[in-house]
This record gives structure tokens, sequence and C-alpha cells, in this order.
């Protein structure tokens, strides 16, 4: 167990699976990464914690695979879009809590919701960061994973373009914000600001669709 992950579980999915398989793939991966981003605090160190033991499950398990590479690659192209939709949850959850910490009146100048605004536009390098650290130890696969990067690189993550919007958009409302603050309420909203990381992991178990596993959102 790595990061709450039954990482020996995923390697055998990844190992034994066929070319057809590649949905109920991305499903598991879906599944693994958001209930171990649910078990913890959603600080940036725990979700890349998460994200490195699911990569390095998936090409552990792809790397014992009797598929040919083209196949392989597929694999591994699957587990990242599965990591992918998992963390457009995370975001949403980021997005739920500084809503709901504007509505109670929180000080967008606090140094804690400037870094949880930070933090929220890392996500995408954050993920390329974690394939990039996996993919560099994995020399068997080497040429597989280069192409999964390249193709992310080049067509972006749905979790970070969601996450750019979210934090925009934010940014704007905390403009807004700042030039009508209203008194009641700040001092208990700082304190929920103090603990914003457990904030978001309390919004990200508390949202229905996650917790049924529902059709991801498209890219």
């Amino acid at each position: 167990m790595k990061a709450g992950i039954d990482q020996d579980a995923l390697m055998a999915m990844f190992a034994n699976a066929s070319a057809k398989q590649t949905e109920a793939l991305r499903k598991a991966v879906h599944d693994t990464t958001l209930g171990a981003l649910q078990g913890r605090e959603l600080t940036l160190k725990n979700i890349r914690s998460v994200l490195q033991a699911v990569a390095q499950a998936a090409g552990a398990g792809a790397t014992q695979s009797a598929l040919p590479k083209v196949d392989v690659q597929a694999l591994l192209d699957t587990a990242v879009s599965g990591m992918d939709d998992a963390l457009l949850k995370a975001v949403d959850a980021n997005r739920l809590a500084l809503q709901r910490l504007q509505a109670q009146g929180a000080d967008f100048g606090d140094k804690q919701l400037k870094k949880a605004l930070g933090d929220l536009e890392k996500f995408e390098d954050m993920l390329f960061d974690s394939v990039k650290k996996v993919a560099a130890n994995a020399q068997p696969l080497a040429a597989p994973w280069n192409a999964v990067l390249e193709k992310m690189q080049l067509q972006g993550t749905a979790s970070g373009s969601q996450a750019s919007e979210a934090a925009q958009a934010m940014a704007e409302r905390m403009q807004t914000a700042l030039r009508d603050s209203r008194a009641a309420g700040i001092k208990a909203a700082t304190t929920l600001a103090q603990s914003y990381a457990a904030l978001v992991s309390g919004v990200l178990i508390g949202m229905s669709d996650a917790l049924q596993a529902g059709t991801p959102r498209k890219k």
C-alpha cells in the first residue's frame, strides 16, 4: 500500500489487460485516485504523492504486459486520463471551498487564500511532473511514456484547463470582494481559511457525484 493505494491490484489489472479494456482501466484508475484523494487533506504534497503512486503502479503493470508497444502506450494513456478525470473532482472541491469562504465573508487578502488560489493553478504542472518522474525511471517503457507525455503537452489536460478557469474566475471575484468587503463573518471565515486543505477535503468527500463515481466530465 502506498499513498492509500493498493498498487499490487492496479499493477495486476494493467499487466493482464487486453487492448479492448481501456475503459475499464480508465475507470479503475479514476476510482483509485479519487478514493485516495478523499482519504487525506488536499494539499499539493498529498495530491502529488497519490498521482505518483498510481502512475508507478500503472507503469509497472504495463511493463509486464504481453501486448505490442502501441497497445501498451494506449494503456499508459488510459492511466493518465483516469488520473486527470479524478483531478477534475479535486478542482471542483477547491472551487466550491473558495466560494464557500467568500460567501462567509473571507478576507481574500489573507495569504492562506492567496496560496490556495496559486496552488489551484499548479494542478496541470503537478500531473505533468508526476508522470515525468515515473517515466524517467521506467526505462523499458521510455518510448511509450514519452509519447504519452508529448500528447499531454500538445493537448493539455482537462483538470488543468478547468483549474485555470476556476482560478481566473475566483481571482476576479476576489478583486470584487476586496472592493466591497463585508465585515460580518470575517473572523469565522479566517479560521476556516487557516485549515483550507481540510475544508477542501471535506467538500470533495461530500460531492455525491464523486462518491457515486459518475460519468467523468468531457474534456
